[in-house]
């Protein structure tokens, strides 16, 4: 009997020890699979019962996985663009020149982190060996932080308000929404018979207060019958393929109803300067319903038509 009481307590004890163990490691959330009998707690030991779950105990937090750091670059550090404190429109890219051609682009690529304020898909694609962009699958959502991690060049720029302005053949009118509310209708002449101007989605670029349009720079001698050189004002580049908006006070008797332009989006001097102080580097120009094709995607304003 006295072996008996001792080898008890003994028992007692161990089982005490293992019971705050086992409940420890239940409440810290780590998983425990249970046996399929009871477990001697040493050989020749007493056998430990299987302990019940506790009700009403949270697991652990799911602790959010570290994002992988870039791969190493394999280029100098390039030019970023949009540059740092850049506010830019919906339509922009993120355009990425390196100083020197790359052969293997998947590495580059991978070298390359574009993180965003608010989840956003996307994907690069080259220009050249020297050139790669990165652009939302739609639209950026307006008023987004875009950070760009491309080696050791690094930008951090801002998407404002969502600008798109729509130009339609069909009505000779441009509607101009922000953030999906109309704003502005302004009547338009566009591309007259063969300079229709190209149907596509066009991307804002420079602006000038004023400027002298020549046809002689894509090849149309000014004093050819077609050929022109003439000052303008408040014109916004939509194509580096010659397309402004612009103010042209010649034509505002067609404007809203016959196309005469060379394929420039032609409006009054009140609406360009309009256009002109409203729009941004970035925003986006919707034209439809023209005869003139599609916008080259490789125009370099022309991104969303690749």
């Amino acid at each position: 009997m006295g072996k008996s009481g001792i080898g008890f307590s003994r028992n007692k004890h161990w089982s005490s020890r293992v019971a705050v163990a086992l409940t420890g490691a239940v409440v810290s959330g780590t998983a425990l699979v249970g046996a399929a009998q009871a477990a001697p707690l040493f050989p020749g030991g007493p056998e430990i019962p299987a302990l019940p779950a506790l009700p009403g105990l949270p697991g652990a937090p799911q602790l959010p996985l570290p994002e992988p750091a870039p791969a190493p670059a394999n280029f100098s550090a390039p030019s970023l663009n949009p540059g740092a404190g850049e506010v830019v429109g919906v339509a922009q890219p993120v355009i990425i020149r390196f100083n020197e051609a790359i052969g293997d682009r998947a590495a580059a690529e991978r070298a390359i982190k574009v993180t965003t304020s608010q989840p956003v898909e996307g994907g690069f694609y080259w220009i050249n060996d020297s050139q790669v962009r990165w652009k939302p699958t739609e639209f950026w959502p307006a008023n987004t932080e875009v950070t760009v991690d491309a080696g050791d060049s690094h930008s951090t720029f801002t998407i404002g308000d969502a600008f798109v302005a729509t130009a339609d053949d069909n009505t000779k009118q441009i509607t101009v929404t922000r953030n999906g509310e109309v704003v502005k209708t302004m009547p338009t002449s566009m591309g007259k018979t063969d300079h229709e101007t190209p149907n596509g989605t066009y991307i804002i670029g420079d602006k000038f207060r004023d400027m002298y349009m020549d046809s002689s720079t894509y090849g149309v001698p000014v004093d050819s019958a077609e050929g022109y050189r003439t000052y303008v004002e408040y014109a916004t580049r939509m194509s580096y393929s010659g397309i402004f908006v612009h103010a042209a006070p010649w034509s505002v008797d067609a404007q809203g109803n016959t196309d005469v332009s060379h394929g420039c989006l032609n409006v009054s001097t009140e609406d360009a300067k309009w256009f002109y102080e409203n729009s941004k580097k970035g925003d986006a120009v919707v034209v439809q319903n023209t005869a003139g094709g599609v916008l080259n995607g490789s125009d370099g304003l022309g991104d969303w038509n690749r």
